[in-house]
């Protein structure tokens, strides 16, 4: 019961504070949750303890934050899942179905679908592209992966951490990368596709 009472007094408050909530009723606060001016919840939004939100941000539904910092005019969701030291910077977004830990997302950088961001830096107007993961654990310990400013990762990519990917530079569609890549570069590892004229399944 108590419970209860706790989330409809947070929600009454964060109403009165002008943070725009569609179901408030599906919407879970934490005691310490710090909100802006100008926050748009969508239903079925879970809030963790020690998240701080800034100005003008929009957070879509079944997202869950823990522990992270969103500084202002930033997108996030749906399906989007923070855990405990991420920092999302100013216009920055975090779309549908990416899971991102202890890493920082640059001003106006983009990961939008489907990806995997774990113990990494982002800078800034980086654009990861669908399917990505950062290949952070090695079994033993936590690597991290550096993403410099500009950067272009082409979707379905591996990026075995430790690893910098440094500015102005692309990663290709389907790329498992093992080593830095510099300045201004394409990085590509991929297959040669095969193809076999009038084939006959046996």
């Amino acid at each position: 019961m108590k419970q209860i009472n706790l989330q409809d007094n947070l929600r009454k408050k964060f109403i009165k504070k002008g943070v725009k909530m569609m179901a408030p009723e599906t919407v879970f606060f934490s005691k310490d949750t710090k909100i802006g001016k100008n926050v748009t919840i969508d239903p079925y939004v879970v809030i963790g303890e020690k998240v701080k939100i800034q100005n003008n941000v929009k957070i879509f539904s079944f997202s869950h934050l823990e522990k992270v910092k969103i500084e202002n005019n930033v997108n996030i969701g749906p399906y989007a899942r923070l855990r405990p030291g991420t920092i999302l910077k100013s216009g920055s977004r975090v779309g549908n179905f990416v899971e991102i830990k202890k890493s920082i997302i640059g001003k106006s950088s983009k990961v939008n679908h489907l990806s995997y961001i774990g113990d990494s830096d982002l800078g800034s107007k980086v654009n990861v592209g669908a399917g990505t993961i950062t290949c952070n654990y090695d079994g033993i310990k936590k690597n991290k992966t550096k993403i410099k400013d500009k950067v272009f990762i082409g979707s379905n990519t591996s990026l075995v951490a430790p690893i910098t990917i440094n500015e102005n530079s692309v990663v290709g569609a389907g790329s498992v990368v093992t080593k830095n890549v510099g300045k201004k570069s394409l990085a590509l590892t991929r297959s040669a596709q095969v193809e076999i004229k009038n084939y006959k399944r046996k």
